[in-house]
């Protein structure tokens, strides 16, 4: 089922997604190494890694939706898409809980506990994710395949039949003697 929402041929959700996972990869990484090392830059790391994975996934969100709209109700991918955005849901609460609790003095361990908490969800839903991609064809173009034209095969087209316009148009313009 192809994406209702695309780039350059591309699904935006399935290309969003990519920001908030690898911010909240290395806030977690951060925290990591900073209860190891004990150096501040690690923790100030941590939360404006977490910053950018907040306002990322709140870009990514209306994109799913959209997708998850057009799946088939009574479908097993409706349903697994309902849990991967009830999952991700579940997720952004727990990071912005993260967040706020980076704020209040004394409460970076409770942060990080809450950010480790929520990196084992995010392999939950990273996998439900996949589920719908790879076992569901959810954002696949129904023309893929091994021999799949590129995605920017249409665009291609358009371009080369706007150039045959223009063409068109000065082959029948008089030129000058």
């Amino acid at each position: 089922m192809e994406s209702r929402t695309k780039v350059l041929g591309h699904p935006i959700h399935q290309i969003l997604v990519t920001f908030p996972i690898g911010a909240f990869g290395l806030s977690v990484t951060s925290d990591a190494l900073h209860t190891c090392l004990a150096k501040d830059e690690f923790e100030q790391t941590a939360t404006r890694a977490l910053d950018f994975a907040l306002i990322t996934a709140a870009a990514a969100i209306p994109f799913g939706v959209v997708d998850w709209l057009a799946i088939p109700r009574g479908t097993r991918a409706r349903r697994v898409g309902r849990w991967h955005a009830i999952g991700n849901a579940a997720l952004v609460g727990l990071l912005a809980t993260s967040r706020i609790l980076r704020t209040r003095e004394g409460r970076l361990s409770a942060a990080k506990w809450v950010s480790g908490a929520s990196f084992m969800l995010a392999g939950v839903t990273a996998w439900l994710g996949g589920e719908l991609v790879g076992r569901h064809g959810i954002g696949v173009s129904d023309r893929h395949g091994l021999d799949a034209p590129s995605s920017l095969r249409r665009l291609e087209r358009e371009a080369s039949r706007g150039a045959t316009k223009v063409a068109d148009r000065r082959a029948r313009i008089p030129l000058p003697r």
